[in-house]
């Protein structure tokens, strides 16, 4: 038992075989039988691996060693990987092969006669394939280039492969034909460089039929043949020097052709120069495309074109200059890439360095003065000026890209196929539209970050401006503007604010949608985009034209006025520029001789009356502690900015990174300006005016005047968060992920909302003081003494009293204005506190009266006309504590001392809403008090003054 030993298991299926040898694999050395790929304690995919960077020459050697390795040399792999290394078929160089071969055996035929052929003798042993072969007799040894020791065991190496099939020729066969015809080549290499091109092409001295195209195709083999074999570095320095004066002498017969304006021989001598320089460094510059540019007369005409002609003597932009100085640019441009087109090869990109050099020679150079200048003069033109000539160079983009559409649509002697030339586009070797806008990128980016710094502190200016603006005119005195009131836009003049509103916000949105003026020219003034840059704009806003008395050109057009909007009466329609101007026009006039009339009447009056500000406070522009107008130019002078940089959306790299940052930048600029310094101080000042307001110094009962001004606010506020949300979805949105919530512009946004919200909440926190003060005065004050305590024989109305109709009548007026204007939950929160308070004030009235049984019935009717109106408002809580209320009403009008006692100790009856002693205060109103008193006492409290008193 001792004898045994345990099975090891075994594999169900083989392993997988060597994609080389096709013998099977093993990672596991203790396990590999004796038939798997090793030659030695290597494994065969190492030494294939070697043998890529061995010697050609050592190839006959190593297939010698042993039987394993010279079966490894006849691995189809490998020679398929040398052969691939020559590129034959992708570079289109089997035709070299074919005139070697041609001339080969026309010399093989002439030498037959004085040497016997040599046949081939195959002996196969332990050690390996010997060949045997007799040397060429040529007195010129390869072997002394190739460094062989064994120059006929390296023709042997090959002999099987050309004896096999031609028509199924194998990568062994293919590599072994190449290899015998450039092998003889290599000896000219030890020639004296001077002598090189003409060993190798002795034809060429005799005029013979070696066009520059077979001369530099064979050369290109021959380099690809020297690092297939692995040869010497010594070979390949000789091969680039014969290469560095063939590229020279075609350089010469390039430039003899350019002054004969021979484009077939500038075509010959510069493909034949491209096939060859591909094999050196790629990454440097082509000397003869380079030549070609320098020959070009566009740089050499600077002195032509003045960039400081774009400005006019008043220092304002106007760019026909550029536009000329442009299209004489894209002229020699296209011109030119004619030429390149029918003379380069297309994988050369002569036409994408030639408009490099344009870009930052030509335009780079003009586009710097012009800028230098405009920063000069102020921050705004240097701006304005940065964008224009960004369009102004992107035309180069354009231009480039219709040459290239050109090349790649045409097919020529030297361009590649079809198939070919889809090849060479997706590796890079034609021109696409990111190489070229690269060009532009690159030029401008010396600009770029002064640009977008420059670009924030102004926009901070320019906002800090209006604002600062806004400011001084709020502070100026009501009085001495009520001309301004005629042209206030004004919301709650018409029946649904609602519609002005959705009126007004179209036509804000279509103001967003027109293009901007980016270029400016002479002439009118044309948008100007830049092929994918995609530069769009927006009108060139101007709301203090918005107002009535206008202002400005009439030749350029004018957005609807907010204030024009909202004249439109009925709010059904968006109001066309045209007949917003002409109106306005026509308004002019009769505004001026209205001004005069008013004018002449105030000074007048100013004689016998005094102004009344000292005393009381004016609410009669407290709506216009917010404006739409200000919302809107400070809307437009961040778009304006904004638009100036969407120029530069599509920049790449850091500088894209940037772009996209000073985007999201100024509207956060934009939301911070209008909510912290416009939005938060109007809603603060209007919360202080409305607390010094006094309802015993306003004999209009109807309407609370800051609260129905602050009702305008919130209008106009709400208004203004509409816009904001437009400008958003219509600018913004695009450029970022608006589901970010760690987004900036999202956070900002979402702090400005709720800061406006807070403001709002505020305000009709004080509003609704102001409010209840002014529906207590109304109370207080009309309702007379004996309201509820009428004399006898007076005959009952039974309708609510005077001051239950006004007071009422005020709060619906209100409450009505506000809807529209505010979210619903705001909304359900401001009636649910006048609910509150209005119980409250109520109650403190009725405590206050002295009511009969007669003037129950009259209380009752005022309970139930508040009622009504509480239920209007649809708050199911204030509903259901007014309804108790109502019920309260009876307490006054029960005649019997008992049933009222009882109707008091009903806590049920009121809905839990007022306990039994709350019921006690209200009773003690009653005209008969004191004579039911002790009866109510005793019923409600079980009290008995007789039994339970006991005086000790």
């Amino acid at each position: 038992m001792n004898r045994w030993t345990t099975l090891e298991p075994v594999k169900l299926h083989a392993p997988a075989a060597s994609p080389l040898t096709g013998a099977p694999a093993s990672r596991n050395p203790s396990q590999i039988p004796s038939t798997l790929p090793y030659i030695g304690p290597i494994p065969t995919d190492i030494h294939l691996r070697i043998l890529e960077h061995v010697p050609l020459s050592s190839l006959p050697a190593f297939a010698r060693a042993s039987r394993a390795t010279s079966r490894l040399l006849r691995d189809e792999g490998f020679w398929e990987r040398k052969w691939r290394s020559l590129e034959v078929e992708r570079c289109g160089l089997g035709g070299v092969l074919d005139d070697l071969e041609k001339k080969t055996t026309t010399q093989d035929k002439r030498k037959s006669s004085s040497a016997p052929p040599v046949l081939p003798v195959e002996e196969e042993d332990d050690f390996g394939d010997f060949t045997g072969a007799q040397a060429y007799s040529n007195p010129t040894n390869p072997a002394a280039v190739l460094n062989m020791h064994d120059v006929d065991n390296f023709i042997g190496l090959f002999s099987n492969a050309s004896s096999q099939d031609p028509s199924k020729p194998s990568f062994r066969a293919l590599y072994a034909r190449a290899s015998l015809l450039l092998t003889p080549l290599l000896a000219h290499l030890r020639s004296p460089p001077h002598l090189v091109l003409q060993n190798l092409f002795p034809a060429l001295s005799a005029g013979s039929q070696y066009t520059f195209a077979q001369q530099a195709q064979t050369l290109h083999l021959l380099a690809r043949f020297i690092f297939s074999a692995n040869l010497s570095h010594a070979t390949w320095l000789a091969l680039r020097a014969a290469i560095d004066r063939f590229e020279a002498n075609l350089l010469s017969v390039f430039d003899a052709a350019d002054e004969r304006r021979d484009e077939k021989g500038m075509s010959e001598a510069a493909h034949a120069s491209w096939e060859v320089w591909e094999l050196g460094d790629v990454a440097g510059d082509w000397e003869l495309g380079k030549v070609w540019a320098e020959k070009r007369e566009i740089f050499y005409e600077s002195g032509q074109w003045d960039p400081l002609l774009n400005f006019s003597k008043d220092d304002t932009l106007r760019f026909d200059p550029m536009d000329e100085f442009m299209s004489h640019v894209i002229q020699s441009l296209s011109e030119n890439g004619a030429i390149a087109k029918r003379v380069f090869p297309p994988t050369s990109r002569v036409l994408l360095a030639f408009a490099d050099r344009i870009a930052n020679e030509v335009v780079g150079e003009y586009i710097t003065t012009l800028l230098s200048h405009a920063r000069e003069i102020s921050p705004e033109v240097f701006l304005q000026a940065t964008a224009a000539t960004f369009i102004q160079a992107w035309r180069i983009v354009d231009a480039v890209m219709d040459s290239v559409k050109l090349i790649r649509g045409e097919g020529s002697a030297g361009v590649l196929s079809t198939s070919n030339a889809d090849k060479g586009t997706n590796e890079g070797s034609y021109l696409n539209r990111d190489q070229v806008e690269d060009i532009v990128y690159r030029m401008f980016e010396p600009n770029m970050d002064e640009y977008l710094d420059e670009e924030i502190e102004s926009t901070k200016q320019a906002l800090e401006i209006v604002c600062k603006g806004w400011d001084k005119q709020v502070a100026i005195e009501p009085s001495l503007s009520s001309d301004t009131q005629n042209t206030t836009a004004r919301f709650l003049a018409y029946q649904n604010p609602a519609q002005v509103k959705r009126t007004l916000l179209a036509s804000f949105t279509d103001a967003l949608l027109i293009p901007v003026t980016i270029v400016p020219r002479t002439v009118g003034n044309m948008v100007v985009t830049g092929g994918s840059a995609a530069v769009y704009g927006i009108t060139m806003l101007n709301p203090q034209r918005w107002g009535s008395a206008g202002g400005g050109s009439g030749k350029q057009y004018r957005a609807p006025a907010a204030s024009a909007v909202l004249a439109d009466g009925d709010g059904d329609g968006v109001v066309s520029p045209d007949v917003v101007y002409e109106e306005r026009e026509r308004e002019k006039k009769e505004e001026k001789e209205k001004v005069q009339v008013q004018d002449a009447r105030a000074s007048v009056s100013s004689i016998t009356t005094t102004r009344p500000t000292s005393k009381t406070p004016s609410f009669d522009r407290l709506q216009l502690l917010l404006s739409l107008d200000v919302a809107l130019e400070i809307i437009h002078a961040d778009r304006e900015a904004l638009k100036r940089v969407e120029t530069f959306q599509k920049y790449p790299g850091m500088y894209g990174h940037r772009v996209r940052d000073t985007i999201e930048e100024l509207f956060i600029l934009m939301l911070q300006t209008l909510g912290d310094r416009h939005v938060s101080p109007g809603f603060s000042r209007a919360m202080d005016q409305m607390k010094t307001y006094k309802p015993a110094e306003h004999e209009e009962t109807s309407s609370v005047a800051p609260l129905m001004q602050f009702f305008e606010l919130v209008h106009i506020a709400d208004t203004i968060q509409s816009m904001v949300q437009v400008y958003f979805d219509k600018a913004l949105a695009p450029h970022i992920d608006r589901t970010d919530f760690l987004n900036g512009v999202v956070r900002e946004k979402k702090r400005f909302e709720n800061a406006l919200d807070d403001s709002v909440a505020g305000g009709l926190n004080t509003g609704t003081d102001v409010l209840m003060q002014q529906v207590e005065h109304i109370i207080l004050t009309r309702t007379t003494a004996r309201e509820y305590y009428p004399e006898d024989g007076t005959p009952l109305d039974l309708h609510p009293t005077k001051g239950c109709r006004e007071s009422i009548a005020c709060l619906e007026k209100h409450c009505s204005l506000l809807r529209g204007s505010t979210s619903k939950e705001v909304l359900e929160v401001f009636y649910q506190e006048v609910g509150i308070r209005l119980q409250a004030i109520i109650q403190k009235h009725l405590k206050r009266q002295i009511i009969s049984l007669d003037g129950g019935f009259q209380v009752i009717a005022d309970l139930n006309a508040y009622h009504a109106f509480i239920s209007s408002l649809k708050i199911p809580q204030i509903t259901a504590d007014f309804a108790n209320l109502k019920m309260l009403g009876h307490v006054f009008i029960v005649s019997d001392a008992k049933d009222l006692a009882q109707i008091v100790k009903d806590v049920a009856r009121y809905g839990g809403s007022y306990r039994p002693e709350d019921i006690y205060e209200f009773i003690q109103r009653r005209s008969d008090w004191k004579k039911i008193e002790k009866e109510v006492d005793k019923t409600m409290y079980n009290l008995s003054f007789r039994e339970d008193c006991v005086i000790c």
